[in-house]
């Protein structure tokens, strides 16, 4: 599948992004590396492999381009065979744990079970974190899981791709507060208290 036109006169990759374009050459070119005679066996010319390349593009282009080829890494050192469409869509649909990201059902769990104060609780990533306030933590809490689940795994999804795609997601952190109000020191009790921290620390 070349990046401008197909290999068949008259037709050409109409409907495919460039960048879809450019992430199955590249699983196609992994996979030849790491199955060399299967592949070969599988694709011999250019013209089954351009074939085979569309029919690809076709059934992963709901994926984001950036997993197709962290899959591809992936998969050429757990499969022994060359992997059918089905089993590369497969570990598409897994290739979350790659990324640290828990499974969307681990997450909704995750996200209605966390106590408060949400900023301060420990997610397994922040993506969890955002779905949940993006959901609204309320509506987690109050409503049937029929109900809030599918606005849940919506959220989730889009952010898992915005973490597939390069971005760094951090849960704000919350300031605590003091849990008394000091006036501030003058400078003489600054100094001695510098002093008394130096000899503490023997230094």
């Amino acid at each position: 599948m070349k990046s401008d036109s197909a290999t068949r006169a008259g037709q050409t990759d109409k409907g495919f992004s460039p960048q879809l374009i450019s992430a199955v050459n590249g699983v196609f070119e992994v996979l030849a590396v790491g199955y060399g005679n299967q592949y070969h066996a599988a694709y011999p010319n250019a013209e089954q492999s351009n074939l085979a390349k569309r029919l690809w593009a076709k059934h992963l282009s709901h994926y984001p381009v950036n997993l197709l080829m962290k899959v591809a890494d992936d998969i050429i050192g757990k499969e022994t065979f060359l992997p059918s469409i089905a089993k590369f869509k497969s570990h598409c649909d897994h290739a979350y744990d790659a990324f640290g990201l828990p499974s969307v059902d681990s997450a909704y769990v995750e996200a209605c079970r966390a106590p408060q104060p949400k900023k301060q609780f420990k997610w397994s990533h922040p993506a969890v974190y955002f779905a949940g306030l993006t959901t609204d933590w309320f509506f987690l809490s109050s409503e049937p899981k029929d109900k809030v689940f599918p606005v849940f795994k919506r959220n989730y999804e889009m952010l898992c791709d915005r973490v597939i795609k390069g971005e760094k997601l951090d849960v704000p952190i919350e300031k605590a507060l003091p849990a008394e109000i000091t006036t501030p020191m003058t400078r003489e009790e600054n100094k001695q208290h510098l002093h008394q921290l130096r000899e503490k620390l023997k230094l």
